[in-house]
């Protein structure tokens, strides 16, 4: 059975039934003749910011003097011109006759506009094919551009990760963030993988991402202090942070959107954000495009990118909205945080010969909320088929932010199932993958219109695809993967093992000496998306 085609927009909200509706009750109070913005102060007790306050908040590092001068943009000019302020004479009959026709042809002109809108919105937007990324670094290492890196006042970033006790209701986030956003090391798995190797592996936590690719890209070979020669800029807001502490409870939609607004108030006064509107700026988004896509006060989450300002900026997220032009996919981040070149290769030529006995395994939890919860559906697929599937059922905290017991599994395991998961991605397509196991997707959704950029443009190439409804109708997953010949298995597997530089994190700063991973690879895509707008992109205004 064919997927059908993904639902438009406004039928996504009935997908995300499961999320609990935040009641908007807390009241805010404001400064008489001020409008007045929430912060938090070291202590987690907001405090109050005037639109005056976050004007003083420090800017970000000046050009020298000599670079004050600012040419304008082609680009820019020629929309000039598009719109020219001068009058332009144009006679025009006021015959009634005249304006009838005028209307007619406007209509039809507003009708044909309208279904082509309508086509285009129903169809998910796709990125050029991965494989024009290099896996490995060139001569020319920057020749799609340099990216420029805002120093952002700290209470968008640093504050944010240093008060970490109160990110979440339940449990303190310290652990999840040290080591420059890697988590705690990795325990228990001597004998698991190779013993050299165990140094790379962390307890990753899967919000994590903002943190990661602001300390990576600190250090990236093509960041230039100098903002001129920049092709992109780098805004390192940790709005998952700064959104997922009011996430839960009853806090009002202000306040999930305080410190986006502080965030735009502030980037808007710099000179280079004024130069383009944003279109040459983005942004790493550590929560699913979802979680920012608030339309009313009473829906889930912020509203940060349905902000005007946010119209143009380039958005890089574990999950985005296939049909947003300016959200770009990126990998959740995995345990494996390689060190060098050698760390990566030796990894996969481990995985290359690694013993595999299960033929496939699930870990996930169920959802009794959901009815006919597709999940526990697979739980009690692979327990009928113990002899040929390994489950893990990862009920309560038993499998969050990776475990020795997940990885082992997925290790021993030819195929891995991955059906939907809160959303339509999860983050153990990618805990999978770097254990050489192949993915079994349900969903397109799931990854095939999500991590371009990332992953192999033939999906079946590296991957299974079980339509869900054949199923819940009685197709045995067992006897679909058991007609893989081993040579195709090993074929898809090899593809697997060959992709996993491109959706790791590496560990140094400066990134691995040849071999491109993750934040490379985005960086790469975004310089050159932003290089094609420059020379004859089409922008808004």
């Amino acid at each position: 059975m064919n997927e059908p085609e993904p639902e438009p927009l406004y039928t996504l909200r009935h997908h995300f039934s499961f999320y609990p509706v935040i009641a908007a009750t807390t009241s805010l109070q404001n400064i008489p003749g001020e409008k007045s913005i929430l912060r938090s102060n070291s202590a987690g007790n907001p405090t109050t910011l005037s639109d005056k306050d976050i004007l003083m908040l420090p800017k970000s590092a000046p050009p020298s003097p000599e670079n004050q001068f600012l040419k304008k943009s082609k680009t820019l000019e020629f929309l000039d011109r598009k719109n020219p302020s001068y009058p332009i004479p144009v006679n025009i009959s006021t015959h009634p006759r005249t304006w009838l026709v005028i209307s007619i042809l406007l209509f039809q002109i507003f009708l044909l506009f309208i279904a082509r809108s309508l086509l285009v919105s129903l169809s998910p937007r796709h990125f050029p094919p991965p494989n024009k990324l290099p896996v490995e670094i060139s001569v020319d290492e920057c020749d799609s551009g340099r990216v420029y890196v805002y120093d952002l006042p700290s209470i968008f970033n640093k504050e944010l990760s240093e008060n970490c006790q109160d990110l979440n209701p339940w449990n303190s986030r310290c652990d999840a963030l040290t080591n420059d956003g890697f988590g705690r090391r990795a325990s228990r798995i001597e004998g698991i993988v190779p013993e050299n190797l165990t140094p790379a592996w962390y307890w990753t936590d899967q919000f994590a991402s903002e943190i990661i690719f602001h300390n990576r890209i600190l250090g990236h070979r093509c960041r230039t202090l100098d903002p001129e020669s920049a092709t992109a800029f780098y805004v390192p807001f940790y709005a998952g942070l700064a959104v997922g502490k009011y996430l839960w409870s009853n806090y009002s939609s202000r306040e999930r959107d305080l410190h986006c607004e502080m965030l735009l108030k502030w980037v808007q006064e710099q000179t280079f954000w004024k130069r383009s509107n944003g279109w040459d700026h983005f942004i790493m988004l550590g929560r699913i495009s979802w979680d920012f896509r608030r339309s009313r006060d009473d829906d889930w989450g912020s509203s940060f990118i349905y902000m005007p300002a946010m119209k143009n900026v380039t958005r890089l997220l574990i999950e985005r909205n296939p049909w947003d032009y300016f959200d770009v996919g990126v990998p959740y981040p995995t345990g494996f945080h390689p060190r060098t070149d050698s760390d990566v290769r030796e990894w996969q030529n481990y995985l290359r010969t690694r013993n595999r006995t299960t033929l496939f395994c699930f870990a996930g939890a169920t959802r009794g909320a959901i009815k006919d919860d597709f999940r526990g559906a697979l739980l009690r697929h692979c327990y009928n088929e113990s002899d040929s599937c390994q489950a893990l059922d990862c009920g309560g905290p038993r499998c969050a932010n990776g475990t020795s017991a997940i990885l082992e599994m997925f290790l021993n395991s030819d195929f891995c199932l991955q059906p939907r998961g809160d959303s339509f991605t999860r983050r153990s397509i990618f805990d999978c993958m770097v254990a050489g196991s192949i993915p079994v997707f349900f969903w397109k959704r799931t990854a095939y219109y999500q991590y371009e950029w990332f992953l192999p443009g033939e999906p079946e190439s590296y991957s299974v695809y079980i339509d869900r409804n054949d199923v819940k109708n009685g197709t045995s997953i067992r006897g679909v993967l058991e007609r893989y010949s081993r040579e195709e298995t090993r074929k898809m597997r090899d593809k697997v093992i060959d992709y996993i530089p491109k959706f790791v994190y590496a560990e140094p700063k400066e990134g691995l000496e040849t071999i491109r991973d993750a934040v490379d690879v985005a960086l790469d895509g975004v310089l050159m998306r932003f290089r094609e707008q420059g020379i004859g992109g089409q922008r808004l205004k």
